[in-house]
């Protein structure tokens, strides 16, 4: 689901309804602007776009005609390939986060997979020596300060990311407290507050939930908020998956296993 400016049909004939409008069908103007005041009273970013997560919060029992169930997906199939307990949590998520294809299921799974070291990783790990901050993280750490850091990840994460993503000062130990957790790691209290509020669970009071109870929820929530769905729907070549792996990490680190487990899992769904 994605309705911007723009945009045309019966959808956004049920947008503008649910927004008091009247149901043109056009997402004109005065569309956009009672969009971004709707985000706004939902802490979200307003910029005027209606995507897969902003539709679910407005219609939560809204189903698609011909949408693919979870039942549907035949993921004994899996079974050997994913961990049983990620395998648990996809019926779930599947319908929270609108993954109605086995194309975005694929897809999904597979940067998870790789993201987190084969479902093995949920909390992101920063134990450095002093030689390796200088290299990863140079302008954080300049002269000897990396001495008095190195092999201390809350010390180091509460300096690295201090005063960004939502976080406080190095001295609130928000970077360490709000350090990235799940499958494909939510990162910074201002993601692990929106997150609170699509998921209805307060992990902003509880972070360690993100990796514990919502792995996978966590993993699909960042799909949604980088608005990676359409890019997985554009079909099953390495194309495709090379584009999806910009999006989640911003190059190509790590291509040939995602592009092998696409294919693994995409195969056995089918």
């Amino acid at each position: 689901m994605l309705l911007k400016k723009g945009s045309t049909g019966d959808d956004v004939k049920m947008l503008q309804r649910r927004l008091g409008l009247t149901a043109d069908g056009d997402f004109g103007n005065v569309t956009e602007a009672k969009v971004k005041e709707w985000q706004l009273l939902q802490s979200i970013e307003p910029d005027g776009i209606i995507d897969d997560i902003s539709w679910r919060i407005l219609f939560p029992d809204y189903k698609p005609s011909g949408e693919i169930t979870p039942e549907n997906f035949n993921l004994q199939k899996l079974s050997g390939h994913i961990p049983d307990q990620v395998l648990i949590q996809i019926p779930e998520t599947a319908i929270k986060f609108n993954i109605a294809t086995k194309l975005r299921l694929a897809h999904f799974l597979s940067q998870c997979g790789h993201e987190s070291g084969g479902f093995t990783i949920l909390t992101e790990n920063l134990n450095y020596s002093a030689d390796r901050l200088k290299v990863i993280f140079s302008k954080y750490f300049p002269g000897q300060l990396s001495n008095l850091y190195a092999r201390n990840p809350e010390k180091i994460r509460s300096r690295v990311y201090a005063n960004r993503l939502g976080n406080g000062d190095e001295a609130s130990g928000d970077g360490y407290k709000y350090r990235g957790r799940g499958y494909i790691q939510l990162t910074g209290k201002e993601n692990y507050g929106r997150f609170a509020d699509f998921i209805g669970e307060d992990t902003v009071s509880d972070p360690d939930l993100v990796a514990t109870k919502y792995a996978l929820s966590s993993a699909a929530f960042y799909f949604n908020m980088r608005n990676i769905w359409p890019i997985c729907d554009r079909g099953e070549s390495e194309e495709v998956i090379t584009s999806v792996t910009l999006r989640i990490n911003g190059g190509n680190i790590g291509l040939p296993d995602r592009i092998k487990h696409f294919y693994e899992y995409f195969n056995l769904l089918k």
